[in-house]
């Protein structure tokens, strides 16, 4: 997990975002608005997620105490989301978060306001170190995260840090929601606002900003900075309605001093007296009905990492500390992290073992305050083990890994890296967990006490958190095919179902770049990194099923691989060697010559001895098969490796590259003849990435796609005139941070477009009017029943169920009605929506377009404006008017 995000970070430093200071301190800043330039033409686009489900960390689950089924989950770099109990699906909230603030999806921690179920907050960046240009933030909501003001801090936050799975670091007092406090990182102490987050100053009174580190050799300062105030936790009952509460208890990154405690509000702080030392501690979760605050200690500060932990009760009357802990010190080789307290039985405490790779994590659970525990699984008779739950993966197949392991391994695992624990504080049997690729979950918790199996199922559908590396959309075949960090990358035949697998045979931990052969897209190669075995894989079956090659000497790493048009032949530039070619699939390799190492390397799409690759400043071709390469006079091309360039498909020779740097040469560019001579494209200022689609109605020349800054403006450009003209295809509310790694366009359907982002997974849009195109216009009669679920002093929410009352079924389904005000659409769910005025047209996700007869569909929105008395007056599908109830 780390490695890739790594990567993936300094990955976008090469790509010049480190272009521009980060702000000082600023108060009640709005979420960054494009600047006040003329803005290129825009298409209308619907934007859904190439369903993975999951993929990545999952550090911390939040469940509102004073609303039934509110819970927001945060990732390490992929954003927050809002669980939808409506479809039991997870709602995307900071994808409105642009390139320049890219570190601002990573999420460090996240509070929910119990007193008011509205607001909600994100304490938000990436990084500590310098991979980071710019500093953290504190964003707040008054709509449940569908709109965003935010306060940027003076120093940075870490949701991808060392220590990110400890918290929660940001807080909501119970009593004075005004008050919130925030755990920083790196020595800067604790930090308090008394105006709901807009403004913070540092708790000078506060004694210790921590000082534990993971590795203070680390020269780069990620694993060497202080992990500094990791969580607070109020005791609700220290205080009354409308002044701030008395007692807080503040976790800290220190070994010998781990708590501390407020019983003034925060105006004066103390140790607390006789705690353990040795250890840190993860969790502080209070148990304010009997008394009992239980803390969750590991001797790291994880999420990988921890060999030894305790779990401890404190006593808040009397001050003692009783070990609680389910298994001796000496039996333990993970630490504690995970932790909940139920709160309909506050005697129920349960907590993970979140370090324990092998044979799999553990999840302990007491019902008497710790006095006696159960575990989810134990050995019989080793290595056999009897678990008291049922794996039930069928809606996430890949989570088996496709993997056959030898007992006490299973397969699926019960997770790890399970530093995300919580029991639904109003509902006992719903509990959640996050691990390092999906959030797991169950509804039958309480057959846990009975000895009753219970079953453990993904409840991740709608939180896609992968980083994209590569992609590809062949002419034939599979839509599209991934390259991914962390879980190697998939082939989807159907984007709104989830793959049954990733690709394997071999498995690769991240798949750095993958080809296809123009004119035989069932031959498929990619490379990555692996733990162990060669780094390239080739497929003859479009991708379905593979056989591992083997590496020239030296290889070490994926690098990037390139396929003849043909399949014939390839050309790979791995890590740790030189560019090498094949022309057996990889059974021998021979040393292209006259190209540097660590080139990027890629083919021309239509003449199969031609490859081509760039390093440093200079474009090189190969037009024998990849066998030697010569440098090409071309100059004025970017001078670092922050490059990314394609060769059009059907013409011989025609390439458009992308890349560089804001200290130097930094567009797009174009060439008509291998490369011996490129063209700069006029009125792009900076692009990162290019790739073809079909080409428009009428039109012969295929659409250009790329992510760049065109008159001032970042997006998603395309293009359908030869890079004559450019239309912005995403909005200000889909930005999804950097999108620098790959862009492509679908060669089967006009202006669709595949987008690799660094921790949302692969979006694709489609145009709302793709052209000679028309609404989906199912037969037969319909009905919509329309509730507003929600209101505060300017929005309210509203879920929508329409149902098909025809005799036949629905292949896709368009809503249109009419606001009978000034309402407007700040976000919507389970569909893709358009607005003009007050007339609103909600078409389906995809994933439920289909329709049976006496089926319902539902999808939901926020909308700012006060809603009108009466619900809209008519609703059609399709032209044709739905009862309405």
């Amino acid at each position: 997990m780390r490695r890739t995000r790594v990567l993936t970070a300094v990955l976008a430093l090469a790509a010049g975002l480190l272009a521009g200071g980060p702000p000082a301190l600023a108060a009640d800043a709005p979420d960054p608005a494009p600047a006040a330039v003329p803005k290129p033409a825009a298409d209308t686009y619907t934007w859904r997620n190439a369903r993975i489900d999951g993929g990545g960390f999952v550090p911390g689950i939040v469940f509102n105490r004073g609303e039934p089924d509110l819970a927001y989950a945060r990732t390490d770099i992929g954003g927050a989301y809002r669980w939808q109990e409506s479809t039991r699906s997870w709602i995307p909230l900071l994808d409105s978060v642009g390139w320049d603030d890219w570190g601002h999806t990573g999420v460090v921690s996240i509070a929910s306001d119990s007193a008011d179920p509205d607001r909600v907050y994100a304490a938000v960046g990436t990084y500590t170190n310098d991979w980071d240009p710019g500093n953290g933030a504190v964003m707040r909501s008054g709509d449940r995260g569908a709109s965003w003001r935010k306060t940027v801090l003076p120093f940075k936050l870490g949701g991808n840090m060392p220590g990110r799975g400890m918290g929660e670091r940001l807080a909501v007092d119970p009593h004075d929601n005004d008050v919130l406090y925030l755990g920083a990182p790196s020595g800067h102490g604790l930090w308090r606002s008394t105006d709901a987050g807009v403004t913070w100053s540092e708790v000078t009174s506060f004694p210790n900003p921590g000082n534990y580190v993971e590795d203070p050799d680390d020269a780069s300062g990620y694993a060497s900075d202080n992990q500094g105030v990791v969580w607070v936790t109020f005791d609700e009952s220290t205080g009354t309605a409308g002044s701030p509460t008395r007692t807080v208890y503040v976790g800290v990154a220190d070994k010998e001093n781990a708590v501390y405690r407020s019983t003034d509000a925060g105006a004066t702080w103390e140790r607390l007296a006789g705690q353990p030392t040795g250890y840190l501690a993860h969790k502080g979760v209070l148990d304010a009905e009997n008394g009992h605050l239980y803390l969750a200690y590991s001797d790291t500060g994880g999420p990988y990492d921890g060999g030894k932990g305790r779990l401890y009760r404190y006593a808040t009357a009397t001050g003692t500390w009783t070990d609680i802990s389910p298994v001796a010190e000496a039996d333990t080789y993970f630490g504690f992290s995970g932790l909940t307290v139920d709160r309909q039985n506050p005697g129920t405490v349960m907590a993970t073992a979140y370090s324990s790779w092998w044979p799999d994590t553990q999840i302990f659970r007491s019902t008497d305050s710790g006095a006696t525990w159960t575990q989810a699984w134990r050995y019989t008779t080793y290595p056999q083990r009897e678990n008291r739950y049922v794996m039930d993966v069928s809606s996430s197949p890949w989570l088996t890994w496709g993997a056959d392991p030898a007992p006490p391994e299973q397969t699926p695992k019960l997770g790890w890296m399970t530093e995300a624990l919580e029991i639904d504080p109003f509902d006992p049997d719903r509990m959640m967990y996050g691990t390092g690729a999906t959030v797991y979950g169950t509804e039958e918790l309480t057959n846990w006490d009975d000895d009753t199996p219970f079953t453990i199922r993904p409840m991740v559908r709608g939180l896609e958190e992968t980083a994209v590396l590569d992609l590809a959309s062949p002419p034939s075949g599979a839509p599209l095919l991934s390259a991914l960090g962390d879980i190697g990358g998939f082939r989807h035949t159907n984007l709104t179902k989830v793959p049954s697998m990733m690709f394997t045979g071999p498995n690769f931990t991240s798949t750095t770049s993958l080809d296809f052969a123009e004119s035989d897209p069932d031959t498929v190669v990619r490379v990555g990194q692996a733990d162990a075995g060669p780094h390239i894989a080739f497929s003859t079956d479009n991708g379905a099923t593979w056989s591992p090659g083997t590496d020239p000497s030296g290889a070490s790493g994926g690098g990037t691989v390139a396929a003849s048009a043909d399949g014939g032949r390839f050309v790979w530039s791995p890590e740790g060697a030189g560019v090498h070619r094949t022309g057996d699939s990889g059974a021998s390799w021979s040393a292209s010559q006259g190209i540097p190492a660590g080139a990027i390397v890629e083919s021309d799409r239509e003449d199969p001895d031609t490859f081509y690759g760039f390093k440093t400043g200079r474009f090189y071709v190969s037009r024998d098969g990849g066998a030697t390469f010569e440098a090409s006079p071309a100059t004025g091309l970017p001078a670092g490796d922050s490059v990314r360039f394609k060769a059009l498909p059907g013409r011989a020779g025609e390439i458009w590259l992308a890349g560089g740097a804001a200290d130097g040469p930094y567009g797009l560019w174009h060439s008509t003849d291998f490369g011996q001579t490129f063209t700069e494209v006029a009125g792009v200022d900076e692009a990162d990435t290019v790739g073809f689609g079909k080409a428009a109605p009428g039109a012969s020349y295929p659409t250009l796609f790329t992510s760049a800054r065109i008159d001032g403006v970042r997006g998603i450009y395309r293009s359908t005139d030869a890079g004559a003209s450019w239309v912005r295809v995403n909005d200000d509310a889909h930005q999804w941070g950097w999108t620098g790694a790959a862009v492509t366009g679908d060669p089967r359907v006009f202006g669709r477009v595949y987008v690799a982002t660094n921790g949302r997974g692969v979006v694709y849009g489609d145009p709302a009017d793709p052209g000679g195109g028309t609404d989906p216009d199912p037969s037969g009669a319909c009905e919509v029943a329309y509730r507003v679920t929600n209101t505060w002093g300017d929005g309210f929410q509203a879920d929508v169920r329409l149902t098909n009352t025809g005799t036949t079924p629905w292949d896709g389904w368009s809503l249109a009605w009419s606001f009978a005000g000034g309402e407007r659409i700040a976000q919507l769910w389970n569909g893709a929506h358009t607005q003009s005025g007050r007339a609103v047209t909600v078409r389906d996700a995809g994933w439920n377009g289909r329709v049976a007869p006496g089926a319902s569909v539902s999808f939901g929105f926020t909308a700012s404006g006060a809603p009108a008395d009466a619900r809209p007056a008519a609703f059609a599908v399709g032209g044709k008017e739905c009862a309405v109830r």
